[in-house]
């Protein structure tokens, strides 16, 4: 006769402790927070274009600034790198912060600033000059390579990453003017990250370009969260919902409402969020 044997209980394996972050928030908001815009108003003369802004922007995310024209998401997105500095009777009151610092401190350089925070504009500007010194200018001026071999692993880097070294690596003495509009852009964006910034700002980057093109800025957004904060203005919500993990809207110089992206669009809590995404203004 067999002896019976009594089931063991089974063995539980204990879960990892799961972190603890904020209730409610989206992986992008589990970053860092890179920078904090608070209270921020701006005037051009004697018209206020900007009205108590508010917002966080985080590490290793993209947030995408939507509304209609002249709404304030381009003029605010040019308060981040401090570009509206060189307009003549522009003012801005309130708080900006990049890691914990005031950029607007009268102790900032906005050179440097705008080292650390890079811009691309909505037409591709290259300068007048090769491929390879559009690239080159950035590190050259901050002086970030002490030789020439490290200058060229720098252009040729920064060329990689922004998905056009193989196609200009054979003319990298010839006009940037001289590439199409797609390729002029992510030559600006090779720019932009030559000098390792934390930050990207990118105001309508696809607006003058093709399908395909957009879907090449589109990829390469992608690719460069992975390292750096990114921040695009565009007048595309198809776009937006496609690139972006958090983002925010704006309406006659107001932020009327920021959440994850996947909730902006299926459930807003602004009406006019609302009205705006299902197109009845804008």
């Amino acid at each position: 006769m067999e002896a019976k044997v009594a089931p063991q209980p089974a063995v539980q394996t204990p879960a990892p402790p799961v972190p603890e972050t904020k209730a409610g928030t989206s992986p992008a908001e589990q970053h860092a927070l890179k920078m904090k815009a608070s209270n921020v108003n701006l005037w051009y003369g004697e018209k206020q274009a900007l009205f108590d802004v508010d917002l966080e922007i985080f590490d290793r995310s993209v947030t995408a600034l939507i509304g209609p024209s002249g709404c304030g998401k381009s003029t605010f997105l040019r308060c981040l790198d401090r570009m509206n500095d060189v307009i003549d009777g522009c003012r801005v009151s309130g708080d900006i912060r990049l890691d914990g610092q005031d950029i607007y401190d009268p102790h900032v350089d906005p050179v440097q600033l705008r080292a650390r925070v890079g811009m691309v504009f909505q037409k591709p500007n290259p300068f007048p000059k090769s491929i390879f010194e559009n690239v080159a200018y950035g590190p050259r001026i901050h002086g970030l390579c002490s030789t020439k071999a490290e200058l060229e692993e720098v252009v040729v880097g920064s060329l990689t990453r922004a998905g056009l070294f193989e196609e200009v690596k054979d003319r990298l003495q010839e006009p940037g003017t001289g590439l199409s509009g797609g390729q002029q852009q992510r030559l600006c964006i090779a720019r932009a990250i030559s000098v390792n910034p934390e930050v990207l700002l990118m105001d309508e980057p696809c607006s003058a370009l093709d399908p395909i093109a957009t879907a090449r800025i589109e990829d390469l957004m992608e690719e460069l969260k992975e390292q750096l904060c990114i921040v695009i203005v565009t007048h595309s919500m198809q776009q937006a919902a496609r690139v972006s993990q958090r983002t925010a809207f704006f309406h006659l110089g107001k932020l009327i409402e920021v959440d994850q992206t996947s909730t902006i669009f299926t459930n807003p809590k602004e009406q006019r969020t609302q009205d705006y995404i299902t197109g009845r203004f804008g």
